[in-house]
């Protein structure tokens, strides 16, 4: 009974490692004949694990979606994986993610092995997570929106803009973008006939959705980066362009991804977009980086550059000292 036992959870951990598998792989690596398999799959299947016969040269089995969560097994790096990512998501931006996460996570406490446990409880005591101000967003509009993009069904819904103003929008959804932890809807909206990125807290979808669409080639390839670009300049009055005297990779480690988008150029240069409403702002950040620079645009970070650096050398070198 007990190798039985044994048996079956080592079926039912190949079954969760790969989509199908034939009836004779099953069979070579349990090291029992095909008759067992098709025993123990039907042992499965009346525990509740849904499990679908594969027809055809060899016949087969994949493990499918059912009505009901069994339960699942998950080898020592899955099951961290599993830990660390709920404790995390204690602070997250969806509304009841909080106690969800924490009730999963009791459940998956009182199975760990002793050693796991002790590697997710000192991951956690070295984690801080910043807690997710303002508003968070319903699940049910997470699940609304990408069950749109997925069936390519146009989605209208009340926007409220960072200024305060709604409108209505007919969009069609092609993204969801998790981008420091707030949730973006990226569409492309049928009246101003553009791209857009929408907070999802700030919208209320109204049912039911519109007409199905044909997609559209997005803007790129790369949709993060091209978001955060639009993030970090489109909304200021000075958007800055310039070419940086280091790598991207250099670069990118020391401007935030909320400041700045980096572009490589080549193995030793790169182009920096990064935006904000005030030129004090700008000059004092670039020249913070620690690369050599030069601006391409706004001309008026040119003359504020200039402007700032007689200031400083001012305050360097008073009068009488020598200025170098």
């Amino acid at each position: 009974m007990l190798e039985t036992s044994a048996r079956l959870l080592r079926l039912l951990g190949l079954l969760q490692t790969q989509r199908d598998w034939s009836g004779t792989e099953l069979s070579d690596r349990l090291g029992v004949s095909p008759r067992t398999v098709r025993r123990d799959v039907e042992k499965l299947r009346t525990l509740g694990y849904p499990i679908n016969a594969i027809g055809g040269v060899g016949g087969g089995y994949q493990l499918g979606a059912g009505a009901s969560l069994p339960p699942l097994l998950l080898d020592d790096e899955e099951a961290i994986a599993v830990a660390v990512g709920l404790r995390t998501a204690a602070g997250g931006a969806v509304t009841g993610i909080a106690e969800t996460s924490v009730r999963a996570l009791a459940k998956l406490d009182q199975v760990l092995p002793s050693r796991l446990r002790h590697q997710v409880n000192t991951l956690s005591a070295a984690l801080v997570t910043m807690p997710m101000p303002g508003r968070t967003v319903d699940p049910s509009t997470l699940s609304a929106i990408a069950s749109a993009v997925r069936d390519r069904e146009r989605l209208r819904f009340d926007y409220e803009s960072y200024d305060g103003s709604r409108s209505v929008r007919d969009v069609e959804p092609y993204r969801m973008v998790l981008d420091a932890r707030r949730w973006y809807l990226f569409a492309w909206d049928t009246q101003r006939s553009d791209w857009r990125r929408f907070r999802v807290d700030r919208l209320k979808i109204r049912t039911p959705t519109g007409p199905r669409f044909s997609p559209r080639a997005l803007p790129t390839e790369d949709l993060a980066s091209y978001f955060a670009m639009g993030r970090n300049t489109a909304q200021f009055r000075y958007r800055a362009v310039l070419t940086m005297r280091g790598s991207a990779m250099e670069v990118a480690d020391e401007v935030p991804s909320t400041l700045g988008g980096v572009e490589p150029i080549d193995d030793e240069t790169c182009l920096l977009r990064i935006g904000s409403d005030s030129l004090d702002h700008l000059a004092v950040w670039v020249a913070a980086f620690g690369f050599d620079f030069v601006v391409h645009e706004p001309p008026e970070l040119v003359e504020h550059l200039r402007t700032l650096t007689t200031r400083l050398r001012r305050a360097a070198w008073p009068e009488g000292d020598d200025c170098p």
